[in-house]
């Protein structure tokens, strides 16, 4: 077991020894990175079957009261009164330069009840960002000590059916309450079909024995969980977006209505709307390296006479891909797919090309 020093320790961790699992730092926190299995097996085996990942370091803010709605339009660009109850939809915190602080999700529980879902190494940042804000507004916003399982996959229903979940009328990007104290959406970071489900810590190791009890279910590590989001195209916040990474270049408009662009009032408004009307300087695009030797994250890139073009963010092996994958940053006349480019790696220049995104089709269930 790696040394993990004073890092956060996972309310199941005892599982995840007991399951073999190889752990590392992220996030501020000890994570499994991979299992016996091994990182192609995990990954292969969540797309064939299903994977449950322990993501409790993740943060749970549930925001409540008269005020909910109002605090979120203006923490967030989004019109959290035209979700649905149990809506849930992808979202932001923003600079005042519209760089992204992190990227959440947000539920509407009830009239004036949500559940915002943020990143591990951002928690801290984000929870001292909405109670500075909500003190002008009637609302709550209280942290919650819960552990966070994903179950993912094409037999992830099936599996939590198995488990006595009743996912009965629940779609993608929809979440309920299914117990006091419990949180569950149909959502996931992998393309694939599947729940995140939030309990109270005395009730997650029973949770998550139930899900691996028909054994269709295997742990999935940190590193697979990287490989399969990679595939489906979707960023980690810290290297593919970051507060110096703005909506508009990294392709992510497609999040914020336009509507909510045209009214404002959001923080980072203004310079959002600038930046829509400047259009993007760069584009985030999918790259596939040539051969089978991967391109990881800050690869400078290089268009075909030698001149900059860019950075990777993220790259590695895709095994469903079945060749190296990555994202990154170009200039948008080099954004076309099959444009030809260069990484560097390790002073040698690879070629690769610009490749649409995601790697492999989305499988969510819509309903």
């Amino acid at each position: 077991m790696t040394d993990t020093g004073d890092l956060k320790r996972l309310p199941l961790e005892e599982l995840h020894v007991a399951a073999g699992a190889r752990f590392g730092g992220f996030g501020g926190w000890s994570m499994p990175l991979t299992y016996p299995a091994g990182v192609m097996k995990e990954h292969l085996h969540t797309r064939a079957a299903a994977g449950l990942f322990d993501i409790s370091h993740m943060k749970l803010f549930l925001v409540e009261g008269p005020g909910a709605a109002a605090l979120l339009a203006r923490a967030c660009p989004l019109d959290p009164e035209a979700l649905e109850i149990s809506q849930s939809k992808l979202s932001f915190f923003l600079t005042e330069d519209a760089g992204i602080i992190d990227d959440l999700i947000v539920t509407r529980l009830g009239p004036e009840r949500f559940m915002v879902v943020a990143n591990a190494g951002n928690a801290a940042t984000d929870e001292a960002h909405l109670k500075a804000l909500a003190v002008k507004f009637q609302a709550t916003v209280t942290p919650l000590d819960r552990v966070f399982l994903a179950l993912q996959g094409p037999a992830a229903a099936s599996i939590a059916a198995k488990a006595g979940l009743d996912i009965s009328g629940l779609t993608f990007m929809h979440g309920i309450e299914p117990k006091p104290g419990w949180f569950m959406s149909r959502s996931g970071y992998t393309g694939e079909d599947g729940f995140e489900i939030g309990v109270p810590p005395q009730d997650g190791a029973a949770l998550a024995n139930a899900l691996l009890a028909s054994g269709e279910a295997m742990w999935i590590g940190l590193a697979a969980r990287d490989s399969l989001r990679l595939e489906a195209g979707l960023c980690l916040h810290g290297q593919d977006i970051t507060p110096e990474t703005n909506p508009v270049d990294a392709g992510l408009m497609w999040a914020i209505a336009k509507p909510v662009r045209e009214a404002g009032g959001f923080i980072g408004a203004e310079a959002l709307a600038a930046l829509i009307a400047q259009g993007p300087r760069r584009k985030r695009v999918g790259l596939r390296p040539e051969g089978r030797q991967p391109v990881r994250a800050g690869a400078a890139l290089f268009d075909a006479t030698g001149n900059p073009a860019g950075h990777v963010t993220s790259g590695g092996f895709g095994p469903s891909a079945e060749a190296p994958v990555a994202m990154g940053y170009v200039p948008v006349a080099l954004a076309a797919p099959g444009t030809a480019l260069f990484a560097e790696v390790r002073g040698n220049r690879l070629p690769v090309s610009v490749h649409s995104l995601p790697f492999v089709p989305h499988r969510y269930f819509k309903g």
